[in-house]
């Protein structure tokens, strides 16, 4: 017996599925917002109904969005919904939905924690092994026929099926029967077993740079990539998905990370606070930018990393973090 676990490039609201599953971070953020907005217009739910930390609130959509079904999953406020948490979030969603819902056949999920600023891949990887882990226990409905993870970015998209392909290559979880033992999952891989519960132990890399679409592509693909590559969890910290004070959140992670990338394209101010409190508290720095025009008096002196290119930029890092070794 084998359970597809797929990634789907589309918007969520328009997932042809059973049920969508989504988080409740105690506020609503993204797509959870969008599916309540459109269930609250016809009276289907209120905020009030909306699930607590450890419940769940299940509703049939009646058409407002292309799912049959919606499950808010109750978790943890936002800024501590992490890797763990997600995958925890996802054995519990799928097991409860085991125990309620057994003649599902297609269920969604969407990603977490890429808009708030974790590691996208890490939170994904954390995802499945969630999911893994409930299917393992048998904790999931029996007719269950397939698992849809929706992103409505193409380029994230392709990068999450790219690492589902290496988590799971058959690109599905594959379980076979035990006389003795039942329903046994087939050995998984040991990046699978430590997604979300090992997370933390990671060296962590905080990059500071402007969230402008336009810099979208230097972040996934010339940031992202090295940093990952070299074994480093790589986050930052988007003000739109926090309430209260933002800059206090971005010296947390500053205080916590073992390195502090800093993009200084365009000279956003915010960046420049960033670079200061880091150097403040003596966090080793690593300055970019992609017009050394751009560079303010007090920053001229320093050594930055001058890039033309996305290729040229993650080339570039890969090597400074093979000469700047990170400290766990």
């Amino acid at each position: 017996m084998k359970i597809p676990i797929k990634v789907v490039n589309t918007d969520a609201l328009q997932i042809d599925t059973d049920i969508l599953v989504l988080k409740h971070a105690q506020d609503l953020f993204g797509v959870d917002w969008k599916v309540f907005s459109k269930l609250s217009k016809l009276q289907l739910i209120s905020g009030e109904a909306l699930p607590d930390y450890g419940d769940f609130l299940k509703t049939d959509t009646y058409g407002t969005i292309t799912a049959k079904e919606v499950l808010f999953v109750g978790t943890e406020p936002l800024y501590k919904f992490r890797y763990q948490n997600i995958r925890e979030f996802a054995y519990r969603a799928l097991a409860h939905l085991g125990e309620t819902s057994p003649e599902i056949e297609r269920i969604c999920f969407t990603i977490h924690g890429a808009g708030y600023g974790l590691d996208e891949i890490e939170a994904f990887e954390s995802e499945i092994a969630g999911l893994v882990d409930a299917i393992s226990q048998g904790k999931f409905p029996q007719k269950l026929k397939e698992i849809v993870i929706v992103e409505i970015r193409t380029s994230i998209a392709e990068q999450l099926s790219h690492s589902l392909k290496e988590l799971l290559p058959q690109e599905a979880v594959i379980i076979k029967k035990d006389n003795n033992m039942g329903k046994t999952i087939l050995p998984s891989s040991e990046r699978l077993r430590d997604a979300g519960i090992a997370s933390e132990e990671k060296p962590l890399v905080f990059v500071a740079m402007p969230f402008d679409p336009k810099m979208y592509d230097v972040f996934y693909y010339g940031i992202r990539g090295a940093v990952n590559n070299a074994g480093y969890l790589c986050e930052r910290v988007d003000e739109a998905h926090f309430t209260g004070d933002v800059m206090e959140r971005v010296k947390l992670r500053i205080r916590q990370a073992d390195l502090v990338l800093a993009d200084l394209t365009k000279a956003n101010a915010n960046v420049y606070l960033e670079v200061g409190y880091a150097w403040g508290i003596g966090k080793p720095t690593v300055l970019l930018v992609q017009d050394s025009n751009d560079l303010k008096f007090d920053v001229r002196g320093q050594k930055c990393l001058v890039y033309s290119g996305i290729r040229e930029l993650e080339e570039m890092l890969h090597e400074e973090l093979k000469n700047l070794p990170i400290q766990e």
